[in-house]
């Protein structure tokens, strides 16, 4: 819990407020009905806590070695701040969320039960260093937080020892040296680092422990592969991978480990290596497997070999001695490339891929989707007017429908425009999605048929809301007008009705008046203005308005949200705000990761509130379900979503 912000002043005589974001007033006008406030007193929190139950997404596109399957029959891989543990045939999902930020890379200990996860630096100096938290898989409790302090940007690669049954730990950081250290991760005193050097000045993509060979750990990536040996004075060396020269790659892009204990190494000519067991030098090279890098092998329980092709979509199946076993499945070309295989149970294979998503199939059957996501940033999300669903729109030129009772996607449509906002008809007849360039589409959610579509000014469309009566909607764009149009032929036509002029930075948020009469709006330079929605004509006179009842609460910078504002606030740290349905709560995310609930209305200055992590960066929008059983926020750039459970 914390306080909101303690520059505001109270003129009891008006019942204004006046509050200073970044040393500007900006002066609100409460109900003529509203008692004297008193801004030091402190506004408790909301007896209401959230509770994650779904996460959207899986982070595929830069990073690796991250889906895998455990005993108890999940998946396990990371999005966000977030560990996810799901198991597809039963549809649920438990969650690690000891993280401050990005979660770039986990390991699963021999023992199949412990994991250890990396995260990058957050923005809490202090808090969100780069470090690796090793936890239960069961029980979901932190058993050790180690490396803080000592790595730098953030962790890139883990492997747990597997010839000693775990018993070590190494990691590989990002910084310009790409640091590889072992820890003895089970000592009390946070884990005890036994041996450190640098590793390459080449970017490092993937490093494993001999599954056979007791302290020998490979590593790859940019041009190189690396043999390592930790030897009894827990000193490293090291030898490169020898490669004939016109077969030596770019990239040696991943690791396995065959029966006899041979490494195998993928690279980004398509090739696979076979380095002899305890050597530096090549036993085998198979030519041209993949069109394109191969960010995949996985070695089966049988002794067969997956290979997957980051470009081509392709898996691929070898016997033990690397033989072509005739079989092999491509992946549907809009799910991405292969970015990491992991075995299932019998023939079933989980496939994570380079746009997001994780597939299940068999190589004779094929695959289908158990996880999609968004693969670029992240703004738009919009709920239904009475349905348990929602829609999210991002710069990956997706527009997807989500179900948030099945935690499933209804459906996923290219819509060809980066989107930066969408929004439901008030009737949830149509779908309108707000673009980067100005334009703006609207889409019938049951055909998913484009509709209609205009163009605003050449700037983004940062907000779009309709009228409570359907008759109107309003779009507020980075060009600092307001447009607003009149809804025809149940929201399929649209005809410009004006466009409001008077701010004099980018529209941020609006809201509509429950009677379709008025609406108010922010601005870049934290103004809020009203205005008349039928002449587009602004009021300059915010008292006659202070009684009018406000349909959403989407606006952060208003009188019912004062408390929401942190002292010294930046007046861009909140992303978004909105009210429950019921009027109870109000919820933020902000610009720290954070997704902040409070008692609604937040008239307070000092109002406590209840947070929660779960995304890195900027959370982007924060929506509730039609019967606030639920909240829903989106992450920025780490391309999420969050469903919470309001409890």
């Amino acid at each position: 819990m914390e306080e909101g912000t303690h520059t505001c002043q109270y003129n009891e005589e008006d019942g204004s407020m006046r509050m200073y974001l970044r040393g500007r007033p900006v002066v609100m006008y409460g109900p003529s009905d509203q008692e004297g406030l008193d801004p030091a007193k402190v506004a408790p929190p909301p007896p209401n806590k959230l509770k994650l139950e779904w996460a959207y997404g899986y982070r595929g596109k830069d990073c690796r070695s991250n889906l895998y399957l455990l005993p108890t029959g999940e998946i396990v891989y990371f999005v966000a701040a977030v560990v996810v543990l799901f198991n597809v045939e039963e549809q649920c999902q438990r969650h690690y969320t000891g993280h401050t930020d990005d979660v770039k890379c986990i390991a699963v200990h021999p023992n199949k039960l412990i994991i250890a996860s990396g995260q990058c630096a957050g923005h809490d100096r202090l808090d969100a260093r780069p470090h690796v938290r090793v936890w239960n898989s069961v029980s979901l409790a932190t058993l050790a937080v180690i490396g803080a302090g000592h790595m730098e940007r953030a962790v890139a690669c883990l492997t747990f020892s597997r010839a000693d049954g775990g018993a070590l730990l190494a990691c590989v950081d990002d910084g310009p040296d790409h640091t590889i250290s072992v820890w003895e991760w089970q000592r009390p005193d946070k884990g005890h680092c036994i041996a450190e050097t640098k590793c390459s000045v080449d970017t490092v993509v993937a490093a494993e422990f001999h599954p056979l060979d007791r302290n020998q750990i490979v590593t790859c990536g940019k041009s190189h592969i690396a043999f390592w040996t930790l030897d009894q004075t827990n000193m490293l060396y090291k030898r490169m991978g020898v490669f004939e020269t016109r077969d030596k790659p770019k990239y040696v892009t991943c690791l396995g480990f065959n029966h006899n204990g041979d490494v195998l190494s993928g690279d980004s000519n398509g090739n696979i290596i076979v380095w002899g067991r305890g050597t530096n030098t090549i036993l085998k090279l198979v030519r041209g497997v993949h069109d394109g890098s191969i960010f995949s092998l996985c070695c089966l329980k049988e002794g067969q070999i997956v290979s997957g092709g980051g470009k081509d979509g392709r898996i691929v199946l070898f016997d033990p001695e690397m033989n072509a076993a005739g079989q092999e499945n491509v992946i549907e070309g809009h799910y991405g490339g292969v970015r990491a295989v992991a075995e299932g149970r019998g023939a079933q294979l989980f496939v994570g891929t380079t746009r997001n998503c994780v597939l299940h199939g068999d190589l004779q059957l094929g695959f289908a989707p158990a996880v999609l996501g968004h693969v670029d940033e992240l703004w738009g999300l919009a709920t239904h007017p009475t349905l348990p669903q929602f829609v999210s729109a991002g710069w990956d030129r997706l527009l997807q429908l989500w179900d948030g009772l099945s935690h499933s996607t209804v459906w996923s449509k290219d819509i060809e425009e980066r989107a930066q906002c969408c929004a439901w008809s008030r009737d949830g007849s149509v779908i309108a999605v707000g673009c980067l360039n100005g334009k703006w589409l609207v889409f019938d959610p049951q055909t998913r048929e484009q509709l209609a579509q205009h163009q605003d000014g050449t700037e983004p469309i940062q907000t779009i809301q309709y009228s409570p009566d359907n008759q109107l909607v309003a779009l507020g764009s980075r060009d600092n007008f307001i447009y607003v149009y009149r809804v025809e032929q149940d929201g399929a036509r649209y005809s410009r009705q004006g466009k409001c002029l008077g701010h004099s930075s980018y529209i941020t948020h609006l809201d509509w008046s429950e009677d379709s009469q008025y609406i108010r709006s922010n601005s870049g330079d934290y103004e809020l203005l009203y205005w008349n929605a039928t002449t587009c004509r602004q009021i300059p006179s915010p008292t006659q308005l202070r009684d009018v009842t406000w349909s959403t609460n989407t606006c952060p910078i208003s009188f019912q949200t004062i408390g929401v504002w942190p002292e010294n606030a930046d007046g861009t740290d909140i992303n978004s705000c909105t009210r429950s349905n019921d009027g109870r709560l109000a919820a933020t995310g902000d610009d720290f990761g954070k997704v902040k609930l409070y008692a609604y209305p937040v008239t307070q200055p000092k109002s406590l509130c209840h947070q929660y992590g779960g995304h890195s960066s900027h959370v982007t929008c924060v929506r509730f379900l039609p019967d606030d059983s639920r909240l829903i926020s989106t992450g920025g750039l780490d391309t999420s979503l969050l469903q919470w459970l309001v409890d």
